[in-house]
């Protein structure tokens, strides 16, 4: 049978909390107020899968945005990004209202054990019938730190030197157990052949996890990974370990050379880089007709405070931007300081062209709280879906993550318009290829021992 063509992976982009990823939805007259129960996020689940989504995946952070003005008023008062809830509840709701959608969610390297990490998975893996992913964070804020009773964090690399040691952790649990260690021989009593599950016994810098594991292998295997590291050691790390990789590309031309470059990184860490997808995430608005659009994204604009932006530059920069006025300018040693995402601090001084740059040009060149942030396709059912397809095809991505401007109407809006143009050109899947997430992004069954490279 021939292989089929390429068609784009779609992710969408989710928060546990009291708004999307773009702190003013909330503030939407469509939102839905009952974000604290299951049947909103499994609505947000089966709409997805309506719209032959791949995966849904929820981001986190572990603490609320803080930093600025050393308090948490403001982020409060105007509901920043301030409700975080646990995600597993959350993913296992979603995934037992559906049958194929993934779901992924974020856990930390830094305030997590490997043995906790790959047993939670493993077994949402298992209860969602192999649909899991974990999306690897190494955390970057001070306020989380302070949550689990630490002063600061690790500086940036060595985070990510930690998180490699994690991970060969994590997947050596998930690799004990052999595929056919299970027999359930009644008649000769014996569960399991004991020469078939491994005892892990890991010694490391950082860590020691003895086993053996308590899980068996998941029906896809083991689950999913992602990753989003875009600094010279994240995209390192990413391309050591990531299976689905989400990317921020603020232009198409970047995404070009963005694309093409880690695609290579990919290479270099002795990975194929076929079996890696690489999806930025991207805003569509769309309507019936490109006025409609238009005016919805005006209104979306105009729910933006500017306080939005200063407070979540502080929470992921681990820098007070109150400190400052609107033109001060950033010193070199306090660009040096920023201990947070160093990518946005890196991208604001590349696109803004200064190598000192101020308050102003942060929120401007960051696009942090705004719809700028990602890039936006606005307009048509047609004008979204050229858009989504120009990336595609000059191989500027695999696919996207899309984010939401208000929920659940922005994944309602995308799947009645969008999707069907894009199903008609042949660029996204009609039907589930499977049952399992692998299946579903045309990965191969993971195996015992085939993470390891070199």
């Amino acid at each position: 049978m021939a292989a089929p063509h390429r068609q784009m992976t779609l992710v969408a982009f989710l928060q546990a909390q009291n708004c999307s990823n773009y702190p003013s939805s909330w503030r939407h007259v469509a939102s839905a107020p009952d974000f604290l129960t299951a049947e909103y996020y499994q609505r947000i689940a089966r709409t997805l899968e309506d719209g032959r989504f791949h995966l849904a995946f929820f981001d986190d952070r572990l603490a609320m945005p803080d930093r600025y003005g050393d308090d948490f008023a403001e982020s409060v008062r105007h509901g920043i990004r301030v409700v975080k809830m646990d995600l597993v509840p959350l993913m296992t709701a979603m995934g037992l209202a559906t049958r194929h959608l993934g779901i992924g969610g974020t856990y930390s390297t830094t305030y997590y054990e490997p043995f906790h990490v790959a047993r939670v998975f493993a077994t949402l893996d298992h209860m969602l019938g192999g649909r899991a992913a974990w999306n690897v964070v190494t955390s970057l804020n001070d306020s989380e730190a302070a949550n689990f009773g630490q002063a600061t964090h690790l500086d940036h690399d060595a985070r990510y030197d930690r998180a490699d040691e994690f991970m060969e952790a994590v997947l050596g649990h998930w690799d004990s157990w052999e595929d056919d260690a299970i027999l359930l021989d009644r008649e000769g009593r014996v569960f399991a052949d004991p020469a078939k599950v491994h005892r892990l016994g890991h010694e490391g810098r950082w860590f020691r996890t003895r086993g053996p594991f308590t899980v068996p292998p998941t029906p896809q295997g083991r689950p999913v990974i992602m990753q989003a590291g875009q600094s010279g050691r994240g995209r390192r790390f990413a391309a050591r370990w990531g299976e689905l990789l989400f990317v921020v590309f603020p232009s198409l031309a970047f995404g070009r050379n963005g694309y093409r470059e880690v695609k290579e990184e990919i290479a270099r860490a002795g990975r194929d880089p076929a079996l890696v997808s690489i999806c930025p995430a991207a805003y569509c608005i769309v309507g019936e007709t490109r006025t409609v659009a238009e005016e919805q994204a005006a209104y979306m604009e105009g729910l933006i405070e500017p306080i939005d932006a200063l407070v979540l530059l502080s929470e992921v920069l681990n820098y007070d931007f109150a400190q400052k006025g609107m033109d001060d300018t950033f010193s070199d040693e306090e660009l040096a300081s920023i201990s947070g995402l160093q990518a946005i601090r890196d991208r604001v001084v590349r696109l803004s062209g200064k190598t000192n740059p101020s308050v102003r040009d942060f929120i401007e060149f960051s696009g942090r709280g705004s719809l700028r942030e990602h890039p936006r396709f606005v307009g048509s059912p047609k004008d979204v879906a050229d858009g989504l397809e120009e990336w595609f095809a000059t191989e500027a991505c695999d696919g996207f993550v899309l984010a939401a401007t208000h929920v659940p109407g922005a994944y309602e809006d995308f799947v009645r318009l969008v999707v069907p143009e894009l199903q008609r050109r042949g660029l996204l899947q009609r039907e589930y290829a499977g049952t399992t997430l692998r299946e579903n992004l045309r990965l191969p069954r993971a195996q015992r021992g085939d993470w390891a490279v070199g």
